[in-house]
């Protein structure tokens, strides 16, 4: 069996990641694998392929701006695509996040299903079902056909037009009658939404978690992390997100983050923050902003430290924020946005209704309150989330193929 994976990044970011240990584990288990990815650094590994130029993707990029069309477009970095899949002959195309202005996405699906390779499809966002969107919160037009959307110019980054009906007429034709296709999900709760797609409905579904190296994510020796940071007796609650900001409106919910700083200023507690933040933001003087950590061991460290982990977005299709922090002992108290109340360790974790900040507040109280075993969360969360435990769920959806 040879299986040919499909990301828009490889070795960075989570699917990047992802893309990473699958190839690896399918190498370890003698199955021939190949990597195509889009954008990023060349890397130079036998049997992975770059297949898009940067300055070829910033064409495209400032192409849909004007199109409309997202997922459109890439001629050229297609035509490799598919040149590749055509000489290496996978019997498995697994795709992940296929967006990142690399690929012409209906082109490519439609590609596939025309050559009758078995494919798999991983829905790590919500893109591939709403032909636009990363996430559509309470919007439900990706049910129906899209189209007079509100959301258009930040979803879609269109300078100009509304092209989201198209985008969806498009994907729909692109998937109508693609048979030999699975739909893997990351959660319940994505798999749920993505049987309600009009064009994804009749296709196999099955949920696949995601899983950490726990060689990494681990409860680490911390002492030394304490004294550098200033703490003494302080509990601490961590925060870890891409972008954190103090916009009431940012899916992220760095907002209420601060909110929570404001009330618990008079208490023995530091909230820190890990992620991207704007020059000159303004946070009570009980918040740390680390900015963005990108090392793994470090930011092992830092759950491991906190006696706890706030989740505040107000969607996500998984979180490994949430299991990354299981997996260093550390529980999570957060929003309820969807996927992370379904696939978090329940006696480890709650999950209030977002943007209810007494909830959160009296939540966040009591699991500060409690003496939690961070050795028995690490052993539960091991159980559940390690890398194997994935590698041996797409194995087994490929064998079933």
């Amino acid at each position: 069996m040879k299986v040919l994976q499909v990301n828009c990044v490889y070795k960075k970011g989570s699917t990047g990641k992802i893309v990473s240990v699958i190839h690896n584990a399918l190498q370890e288990a003698n199955i021939e694998s190949v990597v195509c990815y889009g954008r990023g650094e060349k890397i130079p590994e036998k049997n992975v392929y770059k297949t898009c130029p940067e300055w070829y993707a910033k064409i495209q990029n400032l192409f849909s701006r004007l199109t409309g069309l997202m997922y459109g477009g890439c001629f050229f970095s297609t035509n490799k695509l598919i040149s590749i899949m055509k000489r290496e002959k996978p019997d498995i195309v697994h795709l992940h996040c296929i967006n990142g202005y690399f690929v012409n996405i209906y082109r490519l699906v439609s590609w596939l299903k025309k050559s009758g390779i078995k494919t798999v499809l991983t829905l790590h966002a919500e893109f591939m079902y709403t032909a636009n969107c990363g996430h559509a919160v309470e919007c439900e037009k990706w049910k129906t056909g899209c189209g007079k959307c509100s959301r258009y110019k930040k979803e879609t980054k269109s300078l100009l037009f509304d092209r989201t009906h198209h985008s969806w007429k498009k994907m729909r034709k692109a998937f109508d009658g693609f048979s030999n296709l699975t739909v893997v999900s990351v959660s319940e709760w994505l798999m749920e939404r993505a049987q309600q797609s009009p064009f994804l409905a009749d296709k196999k579904h099955c949920v696949v978690y995601n899983g950490v190296d726990t060689a990494v994510f681990q409860i680490c020796e911390t002492d030394d992390l304490r004294v550098g940071y200033g703490l003494k007796d302080e509990k601490v609650i961590l925060h870890v997100t891409p972008s954190f900001s103090d916009n009431p409106n940012s899916l992220k919910g760095g907002y209420y983050v601060l909110k929570l700083a404001e009330r618990m200023q008079n208490e023995n507690v530091k909230l820190i923050v890990a992620g991207q933040y704007p020059a000159g933001l303004k946070v009570p003087s009980n918040v740390i902003l680390l900015g963005r950590v990108s090392n793994q061991k470090d930011l092992a460290q830092l759950y491991s430290m906190a006696d706890l982990t706030l989740l505040t977005c107000k969607r996500e299709t998984f979180s490994m924020v949430c299991v990354e922090s299981l997996c260093c002992g550390t529980p999570v108290v957060g929003f309820q946005a969807g996927a992370p109340e379904q696939i978090s360790l329940p006696e480890y974790s709650k999950f209030v209704a977002y943007g209810d900040e007494q909830a959160l507040y009296a939540t966040v109280k009591d699991f500060l309150s409690k003496d939690f075993s961070k050795q028995e969360i690490q052993k539960e969360a091991e159980k559940k989330y390690a890398k194997s435990a994935m590698t041996n769920g797409y194995v087994a959806v490929y064998k079933e193929q």
